[in-house]
């Protein structure tokens, strides 16, 4: 079945402004939220899609690839984990986590006085990394292990209920007004809406029961990254304290590093061949480095400089799966600059000649037309 367009979800048309975005969201996540609608299945499962909805448009990059490519630029693998909740796998807690200040402090309340008393669950901070990759890894796609320094929660912590809250993670507030007396919530003071404190704690671990612990973590990245391309790793960040808290998560951030002699645009690889004057003049025959191995190329008597090799399907694949690029060979005839008696003889006697004599023809694209049919 079909996936829902996230703008007809939301209520809104493709030209609205973060703040339309933001406000139809919150409308739509107080009207089916699940404190007002206990055991309605309907009502969680449009509140899940309205949350799923607003991850994406939401942020102005991802707004920008569903617009581009709709469902598609998320789904698989090689979405690059731009869906914050795995493309469908909604978590409530993980919705209360990322947008629980939709409501103002973190808390929902106001449904007949029940409605805050939903425990928070405190997620730990994220952590950044960069990782570094040649365009043979860009290629292929790569598994990295890095080692990251993290905090996790110290063996033999123990908690207890938090006597401010009662173990609620909220604290409410009264206030008079001229419509009457209004409660609202506010994440609890004391233990950060966790509805725990520590109550015991090991040697070697700070005031919130973690300690630093060095960890192998393996990342997957897909074929066609590009450099700024900012991945996620799910619980892979510092834990937070509590015994229902949420781990951060691992954002890695990619670089590429330049190659010696071929150069990317998008996914398409350009390269330089340079060929001697006789090998322009005679033709001849070069095996190239691809990024998917050596390609033997053949090169007809009478190459012009500049002209363009292209090798369809040797670039690099999209990271939206939307085909992959070609392998551009840019031909340029190398013109001696140092030259024996022997040898400046004979192009000047070969300067008069006709076949010498420049004499392009219709068919003997300029530089800048060349270059106009390659992004054509």
């Amino acid at each position: 079945m079909a996936k829902q367009d996230f703008y007809e979800i939301l209520g809104i048309s493709k030209s609205a402004t973060q703040a339309e975005i933001k406000k139809a969201y919150r409308k739509m996540a107080i009207k089916y939220h699940p404190d007002k609608n206990p055991g309605d299945t309907t009502a969680e499962e449009n509140f899940k899609k309205a949350a799923e909805a607003y991850e994406i448009l939401s942020d102005e990059n991802k707004k920008a690839r569903y617009d581009q490519y709709g469902h598609a630029a998320f789904d698989g693998p090689q979405g690059g984990g731009a869906g914050g909740f795995g493309g469908g796998g909604m978590n409530m807690d993980d919705i209360f986590s990322q947008f629980g200040d939709i409501f103002g402090g973190g808390g929902f309340g106001g449904f007949g006085g029940g409605g805050g008393q939903r425990q928070a669950r405190v997620k730990g901070s994220n952590m950044r990394i960069r990782v570094k990759l040649t365009l043979e890894e860009i290629a292929k796609g790569v598994e990295k292990k890095v080692k990251v320094r993290r905090k996790v929660q110290a063996d033999g912590v123990r908690y207890k209920t938090c006597t401010t809250c009662n173990g609620s993670g909220q604290q409410m507030r009264v206030t008079n007004t001229i419509l009457g007396r209004m409660q609202t919530a506010t994440t609890c003071s004391t233990c950060s809406g966790a509805g725990e404190i520590i109550s015991s704690k090991p040697n070697g671990a700070d005031a919130q029961g973690l300690i630093v612990k060095e960890e192998t973590v393996p990342i997957n990245i897909p074929a066609g990254v590009t450099e700024g391309v900012q991945l996620k790793v799910g619980g892979k960040g510092n834990d937070a304290p509590g015994k229902n808290s949420i781990s951060g998560d691992l954002l890695v951030l990619i670089e590429e590093i330049p190659h010696e002699t071929l150069k990317r645009e998008g996914t398409n690889i350009h390269f330089d061949l340079y060929i001697n004057f006789s090998e322009a003049v005679l033709g001849t025959s070069k095996e190239v480095d691809t990024l998917t191995g050596k390609v033997k190329i053949k090169i007809e008597a009478g190459t012009q400089s500049g002209k363009i090799l292209r090798l369809k399907g040797k670039g690099l694949p999209s990271i939206e799966r939307y085909g992959t690029g070609d392998f551009l060979i840019h031909i340029s005839v190398w013109t001696p600059q140092e030259l024996n008696k022997e040898q400046k003889q004979f192009f000047e006697k070969m300067s008069d000649n006709d076949n010498f004599r420049p004499s392009p023809n219709k068919s003997d694209k300029s530089f800048f037309e060349k270059v106009k049919d390659m992004f054509s």
